[in-house]
């Protein structure tokens, strides 16, 4: 999906389809985060809030070297925990992109992290490869399972979840870090049995660090209208307080924080 420039003298490298940039992101990974919003994504959440993201191969392409750049001005602020967070979009349709911006930011000292849904992950040529050499130079993980029944996941995004699950395994095995995020839908992803069974299949995990509850809003909802996209949770409120501690307690988020 990303285009190769031409080696020059000034090596820019690899060029992505960015949709934005945010200088000060306070919850996309430990500490003060660069955060880097790509271009392109094949799910179609219900509750995706950034529906401008979905278009593949549209959006500013940008080197990873101008793009390190600008991040590397806000350093000073980062402190000791944070770096840069590559989000989406799904970042994983862009691997070549990623992996060159890492390679650059490591040689900088900074702290990478990458936040996917874990799609785009394949045992296959030649995307393994690519992958197991992107976590050479990743050091966190934000991984967002959105429904552990697979047709419940299918009816929520389109597509089932074994990649994903499978992305979780392969990550266990090599022990790298990962945070699990579990956005609670009301009447969607708001249910004791899977929950449970979320929880089951997090234990059988060796590299979780952390569980996260991400309450579902409605902030996305005029996105959909600017884009003349039907809205398909229209009528859904946020859950509960009641709901949000259920869940935690259910994902033992309580745990990790220790």
């Amino acid at each position: 999906m990303t285009i190769k420039q031409n080696k020059t003298s000034g090596d820019p490298g690899v060029l992505g389809y960015i949709h934005s940039t945010e200088s000060f992101g306070a919850v996309d990974g430990p500490g003060i985060r660069f955060v880097v919003f790509m271009q392109g994504c094949d799910m179609r959440c219900m509750y995706c809030h950034n529906p401008d993201t979905w278009k593949t191969r549209v959006g500013r392409k940008r080197s990873a070297a101008e793009v390190l750049s600008e991040a590397l001005q806000y350093r000073d602020f980062w402190g000791k925990d944070g770096g840069i967070t590559l989000s989406g979009g799904e970042i994983l349709l862009q691997p070549d992109f990623a992996l060159d911006l890492f390679r650059r930011a490591k040689d900088e000292g900074v702290h990478t992290c990458l936040d996917t849904s874990g799609h785009p992950f394949t045992r296959e040529e030649p995307f393994f490869s690519l992958f197991r050499e992107l976590m050479t130079v990743t050091d966190l993980l934000l991984v967002d399972i959105k429904e552990i029944d697979p047709e419940k996941h299918r009816k929520l995004t389109g597509f089932t979840n074994e990649n994903i699950l499978d992305m979780c395994r392969y990550l266990s095995s090599i022990g790298k870090p990962i945070w699990i995020r579990h956005v609670l839908v009301p009447g969607v992803t708001d249910n004791d049995e899977d929950l449970k069974k979320l929880n089951a299949f997090i234990q059988t995990l060796t590299n979780v660090k952390r569980v996260e509850i991400l309450p579902y809003h409605t902030m996305g909802i005029a996105k959909y209208h600017e884009l003349g996209i039907r809205y398909r949770l229209d009528g859904v409120d946020p859950p509960t307080d009641e709901r949000i501690r259920n869940a935690e307690e259910l994902l033992h988020c309580a745990d990790y924080r220790k």
